[in-house]
């Protein structure tokens, strides 16, 4: 069987790595451990298609390491056993066990992965699309350091279409083709490449037309964990934005149905729950946290009855995001100006010399000016609605 042109041309050494250049560039932490040679666990989050499988791998060759390859999907203890097995017969720091999907794992088998990570029998590297500090157990998550990756740049994705052309002898590209590739890819190279092989095989030549055919063919498929899973649930929130409880139930059943996590959908519900509805129905998140914890109590198949009732809810609420959008702005200060110093009449007064030298003097329960710095004083994040 031919390999995947994502395969086909995936990087063998850090310096022909495209992208997550803050990770992988020259003296940047990934970049100096492989040139030091002191690999420590750590787990990858970032979306699809970003890299991340292709860093571990390079990893284990950089450092001469053994590569041992599991998706927490499929795999289970006695998976990781074999590979213990032999990591005993190999020299210490050499084994690099690649678990993909980490979130997957539950918490006996992370349990059961702990000790081998400890005494470092295994070096884990585990790549996930959700935020560790949820999936993780603290005890694996402390002994990992944690990188944040991004979604490839446009002029990345460009780079990776070039590699994939040469592959595929390809002399040329439409500009117009390319710009359609890279904007269906959307951060994820894996899309680019997949799309580009299937108008490939399909038409023997690559044009924005074919491109747009091969799109609509039943030869281009995504498996339900990759981006086909990222549809699904994309479409699930923007339809309970949209206040479309059809279509919302239509993704969610569509989602369980294909075994989907209950927490993963759940836990998006809770966030949109205080993102889009805010201010508007504020019991919303009641409603969702509730839904959250149905899910982790009781699990399927009858937790899918409250998802069910939850996001007709969610979906039917008046929505308001006035509170999300006034927090971004104020975040958006905090990371331009730092910490800009606090008034003095609300700064603790715990000590004497504190209160002399101002701290707490004129301070007010319910002043009428505004309590901000005095770079951003009187700014205003919260639009509130006219009544």
């Amino acid at each position: 069987m031919a390999k995947p042109l994502a395969e086909l041309i995936r990087p063998q050494i850090l310096k022909e790595f495209i992208g997550q250049e803050h990770l992988v560039g020259q003296n940047k932490p990934i970049a100096l451990a492989v040139k030091e040679g002191r690999i420590h666990s750590m787990i990858l989050w970032g979306p699809p298609g970003c890299g991340k499988t292709t860093i571990a791998r390079i990893i284990a060759n950089e450092i001469g390491g053994q590569f041992f390859g599991l998706s927490a999907v499929s795999a289970g203890k006695d998976d990781v056993r074999k590979i213990v097995t032999t990591a005993r017969t190999l020299p210490p720091g050499k084994t690099i066990l690649f678990l993909d999907e980490i979130h997957r794992f539950n918490k006996a088998q992370q349990d059961y992965l702990l000790p081998y990570v400890e005494d470092g029998t295994l070096t884990l590297i585990g790549a996930t699309t959700e935020n560790p500090s949820f999936e993780v157990i603290s005890p694996l998550l402390s002994r990992c350091q944690v990188f944040v990756l991004e979604p490839l740049t446009e002029e990345n994705l460009r780079e990776v279409i070039r590699r994939g052309l040469k592959e595929l002898k390809i002399t040329h590209l439409a500009k117009d083709a390319e710009d359609f590739l890279v904007q269906f890819a959307n951060g994820d190279a894996r899309q680019a490449l997949n799309l580009l092989e299937a108008t490939m095989h399909l038409y023997k030549e690559v044009s924005l037309a074919n491109l747009k055919s091969a799109l609509q063919s039943k030869f281009l498929r995504y498996d339900q964990l990759g981006e086909e899973h990222y549809n699904t649930i994309s479409a699930f929130i923007k339809s309970m934005r949209a206040s479309d409880p059809d279509a919302a139930l239509y993704y969610l059943a569509r989602m369980v149905a294909a075994g989907e996590d209950p927490l993963f959908i759940a836990r998006r519900m809770v966030v949109f729950a205080s993102e889009d509805i805010g201010m508007a129905q504020p019991t919303a998140l009641v409603v969702a946290n509730g839904v959250f914890r149905a899910c982790e109590t009781i699990g399927y198949p009858e937790c899918q009855e409250n998802l069910a009732h939850g996001v007709v809810y969610l979906a039917l609420a008046k929505k308001d995001r006035s509170a999300y959008d006034a927090y971004m702005e104020a975040l958006s200060d905090v990371k331009k100006y730092g910490n800009l110093p606090v008034p003095l009449q609300i700064r603790n007064a715990p000590t004497k010399l504190m209160k002399e030298l101002g701290y707490g003097k004129g301070y007010e329960k319910y002043p009428k000016e505004s309590l901000l710095p005095e770079k951003i004083k009187g700014k205003k994040y919260l639009k509130r609605r006219s009544e």
